[in-house]
């Protein structure tokens, strides 16, 4: 069993879609990080740096926080969502690091600027616009050609799937990107990705581009 500390944000939603994809038992422990709950003394033991999500795996006690870590270890304590080709496990390794190192906090200061803080510096909300649109395009040429981010689906789709799913907040047109577009909705399909997102359950629905039923 896996208690998972978590609130609705890409990098939460990236943990509860990898333990429905893997039909892992867990438990949600909502931190409610609007009232300042990831500074709570409790869960600070469990994720020092303060930040959802984290998780307890009580079948052997292992905590970890960071997504990346924790995306790792459950794909390795299964055996799934992880290539057993040593060359394809360094590309989805690439894609994965690719993903904590630039899309996630890259979208993630475009959300800051565009979506939270919209007036306040039109420096900063083009230059992460940009960086936005930036990206889309490394990943939409990457995916040219490709049904997944690599060989298989794998944690890479699940840690980049949940940033994509904000392109309204990025103010980003998913039909430039037709290869995203194609992959993101193939990818909202199915069932563990919509079970996954809407953790902790607030009966909110996976935005699709306008031109989507």
């Amino acid at each position: 069993m896996i208690d998972l500390y978590t609130w609705s944000t890409p990098n939460g939603r990236k943990i509860s879609i990898c333990l429905e994809e893997l039909g892992l038992p867990y438990t949600v422990h909502p931190v409610d990080i609007g009232n300042g709950e990831q500074r709570d003394p409790e869960f600070l033991r469990i994720s020092p740096n303060g930040k959802i999500p984290a998780i307890v795996d009580r079948d052997d006690g292992m905590s970890l926080m960071e997504t990346g870590a924790i995306l790792i270890y459950l794909a390795e304590k299964t055996g799934r969502l992880i290539p057993a080709d040593p060359t394809e496990r360094y590309r989805m390794l690439e894609w994965l690091m690719w993903q904590m190192g630039g899309l996630g906090p890259m979208l993630g200061q475009a959300h800051h600027f565009l979506k939270n803080n919209p007036g306040r510096s039109e420096y900063s909300e083009k230059r992460y616009h940009a960086e936005a649109e930036r990206l889309y395009g490394v990943l939409d040429r990457h995916l040219e050609g490709r049904r997944y981010v690599v060989s298989e689906f794998s944690i890479a789709d699940i840690a980049m799937w949940p940033w994509i799913s904000r392109f309204e907040w990025h103010q980003v047109d998913m039909n430039r990107f037709p290869n995203v577009r194609r992959w993101y909705l193939e990818l909202a399909s199915r069932p563990a990705m919509r079970a996954g997102y809407d953790v902790p359950a607030r009966g909110l629905d996976i935005p699709l581009p306008p031109d989507v039923n």
